[in-house]
C-alpha cells in the first residue's frame, strides 16, 4: 500500500496536472450521511438521561482508541499519507477502527481528504473546502452535505486501496460496523453503555473533527507558510491531546508525509508516540519525519505582524 506515496508532498489521488475548478460548485444534501449524523445527535441528546460513570468510562476509552489507532494513525498517517508501513493485518485492524469513528469508510475518507487538500492548494477554492462559510452553514455543509464541483479534478484512488476487498467491504458497510459494537455494549451495560459508547462517541468525534478542522484553516499560531497554497493552516494547541496530535495542523501542511505532526517542544503527539511504539515492536517501518523528507522549496516562515 505504499507505491502511490513516492512523493511525500503529493495529493495522491489527484495528479499535479489535474484539470478542475476548485471554486465553482454547490453543496448538496447527502441524505444517508445526514440521517446518520442526525440519529447520532439524537442519541447523544438522550445519553445524559441514561448517565452512569461506567458509561462515561466506556465513552472515553472507545473514543480515545478509535481516534488514536483508527483515525489519526490508521486513516490519516497510514492510509492517506503513507507516512509509515505496517503489516497487512495491522492495516486492516486500523482501518476497521477508523471506520468505527463514524465519519465514513476508508475510500470515502481518502476521496474527501484529497479533494479538500487539492482545493486548498489552489489559488482559490470553494468555501466548503476552506471552512470560510459562517459557523452554522459550515457545520451543516460538512456534516449533512457534500460538495458538487461544476468541474471536479480527475481523481483516481490507488489500485492497492481501491481494489482491496476488505476496504471495499468497510466502505459498503461503514454504518453497519457499529452494530456489533452496539450489541456488545447493550449486552454488558444496557442503554447507558450503548448511547454513550456509540451515539455520543460518534457525534462528538465527527463534530469535533469538523470544529477543529474549521479552526485549523482560519486562525491560530503558525510556524510555516506554504507559498504555493491559497489556504494556509494553523495550529490549535488546546486540541492537541483530544485529536492525538492532529491539531498541529500548520506542521502537517508543511510536511504532509511526516508521521510526526507535533514537531516542537511542548507539542503533544500521541499518534506519533504510538507509531514509535509500533516501530520498536517491529510493527512499523519506513517511518517518515521531516528530517528524512526531501527539502520543500515552497516553505517559508511567516513574517511578523
Amino acid at each position: 500500500m505504499n507505491s502511490h506515496h513516492d512523493d511525500p508532498y503529493a495529493v495522491h489521488s489527484i495528479g499535479p496536472d489535474a484539470d478542475g475548478d476548485a471554486v465553482a460548485g454547490r453543496v448538496v444534501w447527502a441524505p444517508a450521511t445526514s440521517l446518520w449524523q442526525g440519529a447520532m445527535l439524537a442519541g447523544t441528546l438522550a445519553a445524559p438521561f441514561f448517565f452512569s460513570w461506567s458509561a462515561l468510562a466506556v465513552f472515553i476509552a472507545l473514543t480515545g482508541a478509535t481516534l488514536l489507532v483508527g483515525h489519526s494513525v490508521g486513516f490519516h498517517r497510514r492510509l492517506i499519507h503513507g507516512s509509515f508501513e505496517s503489516p497487512r493485518w495491522l492495516d486492516y485492524l486500523m482501518m476497521w477502527l477508523g471506520t468505527l469513528v463514524g465519519m465514513s469508510g476508508p475510500l470515502a475518507m481518502i476521496t474527501a481528504h484529497d479533494l479538500r487538500d487539492w482545493g486548498q492548494r489552489q489559488a482559490a477554492c470553494h468555501p466548503y473546502l476552506s471552512n470560510r462559510a459562517g459557523f452554522w452553514t459550515d457545520y451543516v455543509w460538512n456534516l449533512h452535505g457534500r460538495l458538487a464541483l461544476d468541474t471536479p479534478p480527475s481523481q483516481v484512488l490507488p489500485p492497492r486501496v481501491a481494489k482491496d476487498r476488505f476496504y471495499r467491504f468497510l466502505e459498503r458497510t461503514w454504518m453497519l460496523q457499529q452494530a456489533p459494537v452496539a450489541m456488545a455494549l447493550f449486552a454488558m451495560g444496557g442503554w447507558s453503555w450503548l448511547l454513550w459508547g456509540v451515539a455520543a462517541r460518534v457525534c462528538v468525534s465527527v463534530t469535533g473533527h469538523w470544529y477543529v478542522g474549521r479552526l485549523a484553516h482560519r486562525t491560530g499560531p503558525q510556524s510555516w507558510l506554504v507559498e504555493t497554497s491559497g489556504v494556509q493552516a494553523h495550529d490549535v494547541p488546546w486540541a492537541a491531546i483530544p485529536t492525538m496530535g492532529e491539531a498541529w495542523h500548520n506542521n502537517h501542511h508543511a510536511w504532509p508525509g511526516s508521521a510526526r505532526i507535533g514537531l516542537y517542544p511542548g507539542q503533544a503527539d500521541w499518534g506519533f508516540a504510538l507509531i514509535r511504539l509500533l516501530e520498536r515492536l517491529g510493527l512499523a517501518w519506513n517511518v517518515r519525519t521531516p528530517e528524512s523528507l526531501p527539502p520543500r522549496p515552497e516553505l517559508a516562515r511567516p513574517t511578523a505582524a
